[in-house]
């Protein structure tokens, strides 16, 4: 099985699916529909079983890429076909590939036009995602890094909301713009080191001026992607036009653009600027974390809700990633694959609810937990875990994170904790307007309970969240060989300068 490729294979599988779909001849509109939808289904789900393969395979050891592959192809530029997965990547293959048949199923029913067309997006998009964490050569994950937009942007801009043409244009526009000075970075990379290899460019040393504007490079695009204060307004809009399927791979999966590409190229390629520019982290990460929070609690939009919370989430990521200790950056990961379920998760509850009542309005609700007991449950779990209830996969990685940075800088970590209240207090504030006190309005005195396949889209997410807060070993053990050698040299530069420093005394 070593030299059997099969992390191509789960990378394009979904392409062939998608082909596979685009073949089915016309005829009768719902036996199309049908087809199409169980052909994306049965492709996902074959997709995610490999890429469990590749977890139950992986050396939790090693630090090495596993389960290379390379082969030529532009060779007279030196850039090559190079596959490979880490312990930091390994993951967020596994979540896509997760997500997205949750996506296809959650979308049996709500999606009735141009379904064809609409299946077809989701399985490019999950080849593009699957290789951009994958690749190992920088002009490879370029390509997979802007390939995701395009069918991004249709399923927005097609199947969205009353305003899904502007969400669409402000999604493309603010994410192309920082990936054109990232861009720009990679050339200048590729120039100057002669190679277009991820594993190369990590070993390569760059000038102290050079990383300085490599790193403002690529943090303008990483910035947009994760989102990141101030550049994050185009999140809310692009969340409430998408179609449910459509916020879920947003927030669950694009988001974490961001934070992999900082522990990719930033923190390895760039360790002077990264040191640099960690006060500058920390400063926007802790405004994300303290007033997002309290916009969020403004909101009366749920799905505004949850994208702002998402916001302020991805504060403790780069809070725990720049603290450049191996619990902060284990938790920032740790805490980048929670939020992708439970915020997915999240937004899925939400769908539920507008499938029914065609409203996302908090005010729209009260009294839910008399009429639909299940969801009332379901969706306590998913926001105790949100608020980062122990038990759950949100305490893990918040916990990490805390205690990475209390290392570094007391004060930091304070002023992120309080993020941990802020979130308690909105969410609470949704569950209790949304869930409880009497029924009133007429509207929702025969609204449905959750039915079978509803319950077979959260029974999975609900699992992984306990497994991560109740055992989260498999999911730390894997990462935490790749963590240790991405901090070594931030481990050495620290004890030199404590050396230094007694020196001096």
């Amino acid at each position: 099985m070593s030299e059997f490729p099969i992390l191509s294979l789960v990378t394009f599988l979904p392409l062939v699916g998608a082909g596979f779909i685009l073949a089915v001849p016309g005829g009768d509109a719902e036996v199309v529909r049908r087809n199409a939808r169980s052909v994306a289904l049965w492709t996902s789900m074959v997709t995610f079983l490999l890429s469990v393969f590749l977890w139950v395979q992986f050396d939790t050891a090693s630090a090495a890429f596993q389960f290379e592959e390379r082969g030529a192809w532009m060779p007279a530029f030196n850039i090559s076909y190079h596959m490979g997965v880490d312990g930091i990547s390994m993951f967020f293959v596994l979540l896509t590939t997760l997500l997205t048949p949750i996506c296809v199923l959650a979308s049996w029913e709500t999606i009735t036009d141009r379904v064809k067309e609409y299946m077809i997006a989701f399985l490019v998009m999950e080849t593009m995602m699957v290789g951009m964490f994958s690749a190992l050569d920088v002009v490879l994950f370029y390509i997979f890094f802007e390939g995701v937009l395009i069918p991004m942007f249709l399923i927005i801009g097609v199947w969205g909301g009353p305003r899904r043409v502007y969400a669409a244009f402000k999604f493309f526009l603010y994410t192309l713009t920082g990936s054109v000075l990232m861009l720009l970075a990679i050339l200048a990379m590729y120039f100057t080191a002669g190679t277009a290899d991820i594993p190369a460019l990590m070993e390569y040393g760059f000038s102290a001026d050079m990383q300085t504007w490599l790193w403002l490079a690529f943090f303008a695009s990483f910035a947009v992607k994760l989102p990141m204060w101030p550049v994050h307004t185009w999140l809310p809009d692009a969340h409430v036009e998408a179609p449910t399927a459509g916020s879920v791979i947003l927030a669950g999966v694009l988001l974490k653009f961001g934070g992999y590409g900082f522990l990719r190229f930033s923190l390895p390629m760039f360790p002077d600027a990264t040191i640099e520019f960690a006060p500058l982290i920390f400063t926007l990460s802790i405004i994300a974390v303290i007033y997002v929070s309290l916009v969020a609690l403004a909101q009366e939009d749920m799905k505004k809700l949850i994208a702002y919370s998402s916001v302020a989430h991805m504060g403790f990521v780069t809070v725990g990633v720049f603290s450049l200790t191996g619990q902060g950056i284990e938790g920032a990961i740790f805490m980048m694959l929670s939020h992708g379920v439970i915020s997915a998760a999240l937004f899925l509850i939400v769908g539920v609810v507008y499938d029914r009542m065609h409203s996302r309005d908090i005010s729209t609700y009260g009294g839910l937990v008399h009429r639909m007991p299940v969801y009332a449950l379901t969706f306590m779990v998913f926001m105790l875990a949100s608020v980062g209830l122990p038990g759950t996969g949100g305490f893990i990685g918040e916990f990490l994170v805390l205690l990475g940075i209390f290392q570094v800088n007391t004060w930091v970590a304070a002023l992120t904790a309080t993020g941990v209240v802020l979130g308690a207090v909105y969410m609470l504030y949704m569950y209790r307007r949304v869930i409880f006190g009497k029924i009133i309005k007429a509207d929702l005195k025969a609204i449905p309970d959750l039915n079978r396949r509803e319950v077979l889209v959260f029974a999975p997410l609900i699992l992984v969240v306990l497994w991560m807060g109740l055992y989260p070993a498999p999911f730390l053990d894997v990462m935490h060989a790749s963590v240790e050698s991405l901090i070594e040299p931030f481990e050495q530069a620290r004890a030199a300068a404590s050396g230094v420093a007694v020196a001096g005394r």
